[in-house]
């Protein structure tokens, strides 16, 4: 998933970077709230981490502008201030959770997982389709029980292909799954994952959940639950 971090602590900042990069998202992290309302104008993100205590503008106007300009996706604050009445008001800004500093990675990224599960509709850690199941936890797919050896690349292009099952998914949605912003991108790199990915799928029982809509994408047309 690509996730937005808006944190203004160069040491935090870097932490968040490297820790949710070792869990498998592509990570945004700015330092300011100016600097996000340019990233998410410019790139798709799943979901965002907002520190509420950054320079110039706060964290809680940057989440009322998000939501005003019609952004819907789970925001995390992080916050030093442990009354309830800072924590309620993050909450009625339009954040979907949080979380108070210093912090636990682990309770951060089970935080993050039930946001991100709860916003593609799921509420259990694994997301079945037919003969195919994924276990979010452990970022491990199975097909009739048995695990798939997957490259983490494949992975992330069948997780988001799931989590948006029965929605046509363009392939610079899925380079964005992929590469960090600063990186080059070669839309034919996907057509060589997604290709590799469906030999895989369908194995010997002719599994073939991944279709594609021409000049558009790709398709997974498996109903997900």
């Amino acid at each position: 998933m690509k996730v937005l971090v808006v944190e203004d602590e160069a040491l935090l900042r870097h932490h968040l970077l490297t820790r949710l990069g070792e869990d498998g998202h592509v990570v945004d992290a700015v330092a300011d709230a100016e600097e996000a309302l340019y990233r998410v104008a410019e790139y798709n993100h799943d979901l965002a981490i907002v520190d509420l205590g950054l320079p110039g503008m706060s964290g809680l106007e940057l989440i009322r502008t998000l939501r005003e300009q019609g952004k819907h996706f789970p925001i995390l604050i992080l916050t030093a201030r442990g009354n309830w009445q800072d924590k309620v008001e993050g909450l009625a800004a339009g954040a979907d959770d949080y979380v108070v500093k210093p912090f636990q990675f682990e309770e951060l990224e089970a935080r993050l997982n039930a946001l991100l599960r709860r916003s593609s509709g799921f509420v259990q850690s694994t997301i079945e389709a037919g003969p195919l199941s994924l276990d979010l936890n452990r970022k491990q797919a199975f097909l009739n029980d048995v695990p798939l050896a997957l490259t983490a690349y494949e992975y992330r292009i069948l997780e988001y292909l799931m989590r948006h099952h029965q929605q046509v998914v363009s392939k610079d949605r899925l380079i964005e799954q992929l590469y960090p912003d600063d990186e080059e991108r070669d839309p034919n790199v996907i057509e060589v994952l997604v290709g590799r990915l469906r030999r895989k799928l369908e194995g010997d029982a002719g599994f073939k959940p991944i279709e594609t809509v021409r000049g558009q994408g790709y398709l997974f047309v498996e109903a997900c639950r």
